[in-house]
């Protein structure tokens, strides 16, 4: 690390990941796009993602990704961190081989894959492969069906083998916008049309991180992608990067328990303040209001997550059963959680009645009309021809 490297602040990369992440200012540009540059989206929940797309785009249309999920044009299937990610085919066929050692280590380390271990896995895959190719199934279906084959393995061990080692997408109508289906699923290249058999590779994977979520450490690249061993890959790459240091407090130092700053790396032209190339992007760069969803990758994608959410506020929504809750930012930092009510209980993202916020501060006045704000538009998206809507502010703690 060069000892007069430019040190970045938490502020300075909080504001450089913002940028790239579309949250500084929504954008006209197609869904499509968006989805490629934020480096996919986390979407296990067949519908809270599209809130990711009302936040960063001017007009969404949730109708519009509905569609493209039907058509093909976006899929769901599980990536980075073995963790289902809406993708385009063309991005899903190079991923899937990058993250394939992840998926397999994700079954290692299950029972199913110690209930497997002894199997002959590559003759369940194939098998799985004829059966889905007839149509698609439910990991559940599936795992009955295979169990015809190998009657003493429980079905859900099988389904996951073939959830982990061959590329499966989950097919509409799961996902689609106003609608509902059980989460069947479909293999990959029969469903893309484009064949999963591209190389891992690992560069590619590094430079479209940085591209959405730099400036970076190699540990933040890991995090995000579930990839280990990615220091060799980043070195390879030094010549077509910069480097930073991370400017070290006491935030940051809990974090990542480290006792010194951390060599980030970034995109030379990406937006960064004090980049020549964007003039106008400051540490100070307003951060308006912004409402995310609970699986949002901003909140995910680096080892050290204190450029978007403090200590502290990350220990206000750690949560036992995996299902986070939606948070707010302010200023571009989780600030409040929040939750919509509906008129009836459903899974569908319409009928949403009222929103609750629960800040974790004392708010300003511009900040509570900036959610006020926000929170309006957020409603009128969910349930654009809902009546009577209401955004309400709680005190805090």
């Amino acid at each position: 690390m060069h000892p007069m490297a430019t040190v970045l602040s938490r502020r300075a990369l909080n504001r450089a990941t913002l940028a790239r992440q579309f949250l500084l200012e929504r954008v006209d540009l197609p869904t499509v796009e968006v989805v490629t540059r934020l480096g996919g989206l986390q979407a296990q929940t067949p519908h809270t993602w599209y809130v990711a797309l009302q936040n960063r785009l001017r007009s969404p249309d949730p109708h519009e990704v509905g569609r493209l999920l039907t058509e093909g044009a976006l899929v769901r299937m599980s990536l980075m961190r073995s963790t289902l990610h809406l993708v385009t085919p063309q991005e899903a066929r190079w991923l899937r081989g990058t993250t394939a050692e992840v998926m397999s280590r994700d079954l290692e380390h299950s029972t199913h894959g110690k209930a497997t271990a002894g199997m002959d896995r590559s003759a369940v895959l194939d098998m799985a492969r004829k059966i889905l190719a007839e149509h698609p199934l439910t990991p559940k279906q599936l795992g009955e069906h295979l169990t015809e084959h190998w009657p003493d393995v429980p079905g859900p061990h099988l389904s996951y083998v073939v959830r982990c080692l061959l590329p499966v997408v989950q097919v509409p109508p799961r996902g689609v916008w106003g609608a509902s289906g059980a989460p069947a699923l479909a293999p990959a290249d029969t469903w893309t049309g484009l064949p999963m058999d591209a190389e891992p590779d690992r560069e590619r994977l590094v430079l479209r991180y940085l591209a959405a979520y730099g400036p970076a450490s190699v540990q933040d690249v890991q995090a995000w992608s579930g990839l280990t061993r990615l220091r060799s890959v980043v070195e390879s790459l030094r010549d077509r990067l910069v480097s930073f240091h991370s400017e070290e407090d006491e935030n940051t130092a809990k974090a990542r328990r480290a006792t010194k700053p951390v060599e980030l790396f970034d995109l030379p032209h990406a937006p960064r303040p004090g980049s020549e190339l964007h003039p106008d992007l400051h540490p100070d760069t307003p951060a308006p209001a912004r409402f995310l969803y609970d699986f949002d990758n901003i909140l995910r994608a680096h080892a050290d997550r204190t450029r978007v959410i403090s200590a502290e506020s990350r220990r206000r929504i750690a949560v036992r059963n995996g299902m986070p809750p939606s948070t707010v930012l302010l200023d571009g930092s989780v600030a409040a959680t929040w939750k919509v009510n509906r008129d009836r209980p459903a899974r569908l993202p319409s009928h949403a009645r009222s929103l609750d916020v629960f800040p974790f501060r004392p708010l300003k006045s511009a900040e509570t009309e900036e959610i006020m704000d926000e929170g309006r538009r957020l409603l009128a998206f969910l349930s654009p021809d809902q009546n009577g809507q209401e955004v309400r502010i709680h005190d805090p703690d």
